[in-house]
C-alpha cells in the first residue's frame, strides 16, 4: 500500500478527520500529507489537524454529539443572530456546572460551566440544516453580551445592542424581564437610554 493510499485510509477510519501525530505513528511523514494537500485532496484546518476536502462536515451536528446537553451562547449566537461582525474561531457552548465533557480537537469548542437556572432562562431549539441545536434566544443573547461587558469590551457590546435594536423581530418586554432575571436590568438600562 502506498503512503497515500495509507493516509486516505486513515482518513476514513477517523470519519474525514485526523490529526499529523496520527500519521506520524503509522510512519507516515509530513511530506506526502502536504503533498495531498498540494493536490486540494486535504484541507488544513488549524495547526496539526487536517480533513479530507470532499468531508462534509456540519459542525453544529458534530457539537450536538459531543456536547449533548449544550446551548450554543455567547458569541456564536451573537454570530448565529448577526448581531456581531465579529466570527469566533472557536464555538460557544454552555453547559451545567457539573457535566463532565471530553473535546476533541476538532471543532474548536469553548465550554462555559453556569448553573442550571441560567441556563433554562431563554434557551430554545432552532433547526439548522434539518436537525435542531439548543442556542439561547436573541434577548437572552443580548442580555449575556451585557452581563459580560467587560470580557467581551464594550465595541463588542455596543455592536450588538445596535443591532439587536435595529431588528423588527426586538422583544424589549422580554429583553427587560431577561435582564431582572439576569440582573443586568439597570446597566442595559443605562445602555437603552443612550442608544435610543
Amino acid at each position: 500500500m502506498s503512503k497515500k493510499e495509507q493516509i486516505l485510509k486513515l482518513f476514513k477510519q477517523k470519519k474525514g478527520i485526523i490529526k499529523l501525530q496520527d500519521l506520524l505513528k503509522i510512519g507516515v511523514n509530513k511530506y506526502h500529507l502536504q503533498k495531498l494537500v498540494k493536490e486540494g485532496k486535504v484541507v488544513r484546518l488549524k495547526h496539526g489537524i487536517y480533513k479530507l476536502s470532499d468531508y462534509q462536515t456540519n459542525e453544529y451536528l458534530e457539537i450536538k454529539n459531543l456536547v449533548p446537553n449544550g446551548i450554543i451562547c455567547l458569541f456564536s449566537a451573537w454570530n448565529y443572530y448577526e448581531l456581531t461582525t465579529y466570527i469566533p474561531y472557536e464555538f460557544h457552548v454552555a453547559i451545567e456546572k457539573k457535566t463532565k465533557v471530553k473535546l476533541p480537537d476538532y471543532p474548536p469548542i469553548k465550554l462555559y460551566y453556569w448553573d442550571n437556572n441560567y441556563l433554562k432562562t431563554g434557551a430554545k431549539t432552532v433547526k439548522i440544516d434539518n436537525f435542531e441545536i439548543s442556542i439561547f434566544d436573541i434577548e437572552k443573547s443580548v442580555c449575556d453580551a451585557v452581563k459580560f461587558r467587560n470580557k467581551i469590551g464594550k465595541d463588542i457590546l455596543n455592536e450588538i445592542l445596535t443591532e439587536y435594536l435595529k431588528r423588527k423581530d426586538k422583544n424589549l418586554d422580554l429583553l427587560i424581564k431577561y435582564s431582572k432575571t439576569l440582573r443586568v436590568e439597570k446597566i442595559l438600562k443605562n445602555y437603552l437610554d443612550v442608544l435610543l
